[in-house]
């Protein structure tokens, strides 16, 4: 498998996470209307109890496949994801198709997992940069793409539509995979698979400064974007009334993201992960506390072009902490890479879903709850930076750990 084809199967595989969040976001309000949810906030659910699956389950796939290998937890997690996926077409009530969303994180998990792995079992270093840079850039379209296709999914049927495009979606790159990607997983890296190795792998991830703390930093900021998406349908056609064009406008600050990613993919191997990352966060900063002041100022409702343009230059940066974090966490963990992803997307996944609902929960008619958490998150995530750094930014090369 050539370089772009192998990044193309991984950010699919990845993307597939994304797709089963973003395409549910315009048939939300069908799904309330239909299962007899009442109250709009517990619309959110949908979203929460799929990432809840996604977080929890993340701890098994690692070190499963520092055992058995990449490719057999792959293909069951893809299977468990499409299952779940038709199931939900006969969902009687609201607590089953939370059930079965649950279960679809669960499969979703081993994507996340497993796909990092895959990545580190073959790059390192900047090297690894770059080619998750361009995983996120493909993975970063689904945003773009996915609102959208699941108003157009829905222009076809109700939303049960919607969960057959996703089954159809996870079989294509099941079979992609079954053909053409062979075992990434080095014999020397195989671990066995009891309690002691797994609790010992546990504690060489948690023990490593750098990775713990970059991983914290990456799980408050994906807390603000978690918090973003569960409130997005809310502020886009509740607050400014847009109505059909809510997939538009959040595309078009999913494309933000995604170009992001591929000018990080394109200077990482020139300037390092630690200077653009760095600078990406102070840029995430400055831009959120402008935003804050502004939506105070303008209280209640800030005009919603100030609104967007803000919030697609937080976006812009985000692109830029992503991935170079998740390389950052990862780059002295090779040895237990499987073991790594599995901890580190866990901590990541399930703190950012509990911060995205606190955030999500709190909305209250206006924006002021999302981006007072855009603010207060940047805060702690640079001083997590700070701690893996010892104070020091900007420097090119790893400190002692």
């Amino acid at each position: 498998m050539g370089k772009i084809e192998f990044i193309a199967l991984m950010a699919l595989l990845m993307a597939l996470n994304a797709l089963a969040i973003d395409i549910m976001l315009p048939g939300l309000q069908e799904i309330g209307a239909s299962l007899g949810v009442e109250n709009e906030n517990h619309r959110q659910y949908v979203i929460s109890a799929y990432l809840i699956g996604f977080a929890f389950a993340q701890l098994l796939y690692g070190p499963i496949s520092d055992r058995f290998g990449r490719r057999a937890p792959m293909f069951f997690g893809l299977g468990v994801y499409v299952v779940s996926s038709l199931a939900a077409i006969f969902v009687p009530s609201f607590a089953a198709l939370l059930a079965l969303r649950f279960i679809q994180g669960i499969g979703s998990a081993a994507m996340r997992v497993i796909t990092i792995s895959i990545v580190r079992d073959i790059f390192g270093g900047r090297a690894m940069a770059e080619v998750m840079s361009l995983i996120m850039m493909v993975f970063m379209v689904v945003p773009v793409l996915a609102p959208g296709t699941g108003q157009v999914v829905m222009l076809f049927g109700d939303w049960h539509l919607i969960f057959v495009f996703m089954a159809v979606m996870a079989s294509v790159v099941w079979a992609w995979m079954y053909f053409r990607l062979p075992e990434t997983l080095h014999a020397d890296d195989v671990r066995p698979f009891t309690v002691r190795s797994v609790l010992q792998g546990f504690r060489i991830v948690l023990t490593n400064r750098v990775a713990l703390c970059y991983t914290l930093a990456s799980t408050f900021i994906f807390g603000a974007l978690f918090g973003f998406i569960n409130s997005a349908q809310q502020i886009y056609v509740g607050i400014y009334g847009l109505g059909v064009w809510f997939p538009v406008a959040f595309a078009g600050v999913a494309a933000f993201m995604a170009l992001s990613s591929f000018v990080n993919a394109r200077l990482v191997g020139q300037f390092g992960m630690r200077r653009l990352s760095h600078g990406a966060l102070l840029g995430f900063l400055a831009v959120n506390t402008l935003w804050l002041l502004l939506t105070l100022v303008w209280a209640p409702h800030v005009p919603f072009a100030i609104f967007i343009v803000l919030f697609a230059l937080s976006m812009f940066q985000f692109g830029w902490i992503g991935s170079n974090f998740n390389s950052l966490a990862m780059e002295p963990l090779g040895h237990v890479a499987g073991t790594a992803s599995s901890v580190l997307g866990f901590m990541g996944t399930a703190g950012g879903t509990i911060l995205g609902a606190i955030i999500g929960q709190a909305f209250n008619g206006t924006a002021l709850p999302l981006v007072m958490g855009f603010f207060s998150l940047s805060i702690i995530g640079l001083i997590f930076v700070l701690i893996a750094e010892h104070g020091k930014l900007f420097q090119p090369h790893n400190q002692p750990v």
